[in-house]
Order: structure tokens, then C-alpha cells, then sequence
């Protein structure tokens, strides 16, 4: 199956980061290098374009997409280990980085990934296929506790308890194998439901558990901030409340507001801003992307400037 991704948001994306040609970029969700190709051309010799990936498969694509680039490294990691690869490439800070939260069309669209509840296919997720916790083990060995807990807190699922019940009854008779079955016991845990998915929820809920994308947000926007040189530029592309509410929270605690008490005569707290919000409105798809790409409807982008 070839590897395609739908850049969202791209043309603002590359606006928004203001490419210097002589430049550093980090792309932190490397996927089928969409983002990267476009930043990868405004550079000249002495620019560089960090892409960094986790998906095998991804980065096969994006090689191919970007092998006459000779100013592009790519990096077969997790950005949440961004610090730690910009250390080891002796890079002490970088102008821009961009961070695409979305999962790709391919990994959703091909049935062996199993991300899809359209798709029948065994219960994967992973988007690191190397690593060893998988949607069907979260489902299958999960007590009935901790799937209410991720139901809940990841996919801020109402029906929560009835699914993880409805799951824990299932598999007492066999193992829960693909993602049909999977969505059979969420149809007959809710009942009426209405245009939307009812398995939305829950598949949303146990890709993130599967990746941890939300235990490692936090720190992850907070280090990339770090890594900015001043004037360097963060944009990063939300597809859920959840993980937007992690995003603009972080920026916000670098906004460097007094915390003194309102009484206190003169600030003796020393915050300090990093960072200045470019976005003070959220940036939404265009309705011609909409048109184009009906997966990008939830995405927003933040955008922030170190200074």
C-alpha cells in the first residue's frame, strides 16, 4: 500500500514559520514529509531540516520523497527526545519546529495498521511498530478499572463503563482479536447513537494509551520550546481537545505571568516571558481544505515565538 499523507494546514504551516534558507527546522512528525519537502526547498546549503519519525514505514516514504535533498537528516526516534537528538547532532539550538499531532492516511486507511473501526484488521494501533504494547493486549489484559479510566480520560467516552463492562464479559469467552469485533461490543454497550461513529471514541482513546501521546505532551512542547533559538518558531497542529488543552496550556505557563499576590507592591516572583503567542487566535482549515481533506475538520494550529 503506498504511504500518503494529507499535509494539513500546509501553506500556514510553512507562513507561519517564517524559513530562514540558512536555517535550522526540526519536523517532529516527520510522517510522509509533506511538511519537510516544503521546508526542505526554502533552504539552501547551509540549512538543515531535522526530520524526526517513528513509523518504519514513514520514513521509507520520506526518504524517497526527500532523496534530492542533501540538507535533511532524518532520525528514526520519538520527538519527545528532541534535546537528546539535537545534543547528539551537536546542534545547540534550531529556528523553527513544526509538531503534526494527526495519525496519517495510511496508518488509518491500511487495515494492517488497525487504527480504523472501518477497516476490519487485527487490533494493532502501534505507531512504532517495534514497540510491544498493542491495542489488543490494552483490550484483552486491561483490568475493567483501567479501561474506564483511559475510556474515559482519553476519549472522554460517556459510556465508559458500560463498554470496558461489555469488554471484560467478551473476552471471559474469547479473546477479543480485530477491530469489527472490538467495534460490535462498543454498538451493543451504547445502544442508539447518532451520526457520529459510536467506536470514535474508544479507538481514539486506546491509540493514545497504546503510544502514550498524552503522558509525554507536556514535556515534549516544554522541550521543544527549549530548543528554539531566540526568534525560532513552534507550530504545532491539534486534532483533539484533549491534547490541545496540553498545548496551549504550556505555552501559557511560558508566558512568564506575575504570580505574586495582588496586594504585593512590586513583583518578587521574577517570571520572566519566553515565549510570545503569534497565534492569539486559533488557525483553522481553510474551506477549501475542508473540501479537499475532510480529516483535517478538528485540526488547530498554535503558534508561539521565542524571545
Amino acid at each position: 500500500m503506498e504511504f500518503r499523507h494529507y499535509s494539513v494546514m500546509l501553506n500556514e504551516c510553512i507562513e507561519m514559520l517564517k524559513i530562514k534558507p540558512d536555517g535550522i527546522y526540526v519536523d517532529g512528525t516527520l510522517g510522509g514529509a509533506g511538511h519537510s519537502f516544503e521546508i526542505a526547498k526554502r533552504l539552501n546549503e547551509n540549512g538543515l531540516l531535522i526530520g524526526i519519525e517513528q513509523d518504519n514505514e514513514a520514513i521509507q516514504a520520506a526518504t524517497q520523497k526527500l532523496y534530492n535533498f542533501n540538507n535533511v537528516k532524518i532520525i528514526k526516534d520519538n520527538s519527545k527526545n528532541i534535546l537528546h537528538i539535537l545534543e547528539n547532532l551537536s546542534i545547540k539550538g534550531v529556528d523553527g519546529v513544526l509538531l503534526d499531532l494527526g495519525v496519517s492516511s495510511y496508518q488509518l486507511d491500511n487495515p494492517e495498521r488497525g487504527f480504523s473501526y472501518n477497516l476490519d484488521a487485527q487490533l494493532d494501533m502501534r505507531m512504532d511498530r517495534d514497540n510491544l504494547l498493542t491495542a489488543k493486549k490494552v483490550v484483552n489484559e486491561y483490568s475493567y478499572e483501567d479501561l474506564v479510566k483511559i475510556l474515559f480520560e482519553y476519549g472522554e467516552e460517556n459510556y465508559a463503563k458500560s463498554i470496558a463492562k461489555n469488554i471484560c464479559k467478551y473476552r471471559e469467552e474469547k479473546e477479543i482479536n480485530t477491530t469489527f469485533e472490538l467495534v460490535d461490543i462498543i454498538k451493543k454497550s451504547i445502544g442508539k447513537y447518532d451520526d457520529k461513529h459510536p467506536a470514535k471514541r474508544t479507538f481514539q482513546a486506546i491509540r493514545i494509551e497504546v503510544n502514550g501521546e498524552l503522558k509525554i505532551l507536556e514535556n515534549e512542547i516544554t522541550d521543544m520550546i527549549a530548543s528554539l533559538n531566540k526568534g525560532g518558531r513552534l507550530c504545532v497542529i491539534t486534532f483533539h481537545s484533549l491534547e490541545d488543552r496540553i498545548v496551549k496550556n504550556v505555552f501559557n505557563e511560558h508566558l512568564g505571568k506575575c504570580i505574586c499576590p495582588k496586594d504585593f507592591p512590586v513583583c518578587t516572583c521574577g517570571c520572566k516571558p519566553v515565549i510570545e503567542i503569534i497565534t492569539k487566535k486559533v488557525i483553522l482549515p481553510s474551506q477549501e481544505e475542508l473540501e479537499n481533506n475532510s480529516r483535517s475538520k478538528s485540526a488547530k494550529l498554535r503558534v508561539i515565538e521565542k524571545i
